[in-house]
């Protein structure tokens, strides 16, 4: 017997196409997990977290940040995940509302395709102890508070130092996250297949520090500037930690990608296109 994870936002609507979604699964004799998404929030959670491993797939009905959250609940299991469109405009969703049942159908007769989509390794490290390990599908981000005034951070790849950025922050992001906050903030997008890896300063107050795009076989080093102060790390913006002068961040390829279920004749280009309406693409 098929178990299957459903992962819900937080919202009513969802929560009844949740409730037809289990009675359906359930007249075709499919047990069902129903989680509700976790909020973002400041600090980090402690104990596990790990969805069951018996999970034969996931399925989120929701946005990009109900996503984010399952892919968090996933940890580096290869549990295969679903997004179904219920947020705004979003990448990590695969299909509408409207065509669930259609390709549940193919997924419970073992008729699908799943593509890997790779995932930074995060490690924060203070006096040669680990503060933090996280694991992020988007990126993850250094900014300073409100407050605060420029941030100083100094980065090096693959242990040769490369620049200091003053800016107000720094955004590490995966080919799939460049369609995200680092697209907001002026980077470029990354297909899914390119092995690399994205660094996007945020607002630099040197014009010339522009986004750089490194091999996924990098690894990242960040240090900040002395007497750093109000200064966020966060996690695929599910999770946040204060950092300081003290804490050492390296960021790497991880080891355990995340398995999207995909449809075979839908294209990342017509996607794209349609998601940042080009050429007068609906979304």
């Amino acid at each position: 017997m098929k178990n299957i994870g459903i992962v819900v936002k937080a919202d009513p609507q969802v929560s009844r196409k949740a409730d037809d979604l289990e009675r359906w699964l359930r007249e075709r004799k499919v047990q069902t997990l129903r989680k509700e998404s976790t909020p973002p929030q400041r600090g980090m959670l402690t104990g596990d977290r790990n969805a069951p491993a018996d999970l034969f797939c996931i399925l989120v009905l929701g946005g990009d940040g109900t996503f984010l959250s399952a892919v968090r609940w996933i940890g580096d299991q290869r549990i295969p995940i679903l997004g179904v469109k219920f947020g705004e405009v979003g990448f990590l969703a695969e299909i509408a509302e409207d065509r669930l049942y259609e390709v549940l159908e193919s997924i419970l007769n073992n008729t699908f395709h799943t593509q890997p989509r790779m995932r930074l390794l995060v490690q924060v490290i203070r006096k040669d102890r680990q503060r933090a390990t996280e694991t992020v599908l988007n990126d993850v981000v250094i900014n300073k508070g409100a407050l605060a005034r420029l941030a100083s951070i100094d980065t090096s790849i693959d242990g040769r130092y490369l620049t200091t950025y003053r800016a107000d922050g720094l955004i590490v992001a995966t080919p799939t996250g460049s369609t995200a906050y680092s697209l907001a903030a002026g980077g470029p997008v990354l297909h899914p297949g390119v092995p690399a890896i994205v660094m996007t300063p945020i607002c630099p107050f040197t014009l010339t520090n522009r986004p750089l795009i490194i091999p996924d076989a990098s690894t990242i080093t960040i240090n900040l500037e002395k007497r750093s102060a109000d200064i966020m790390l966060t996690f695929d913006g599910q999770q946040g930690m204060e950092i300081d002068d003290k804490d050492t961040i390296i960021v790497q390829k991880g080891p355990h990608p995340i398995y999207m279920i995909s449809e075979p004749n839908k294209h990342y280009y017509d996607v794209l296109k349609a998601k940042l309406r080009w050429s007068g693409g609906k979304v």
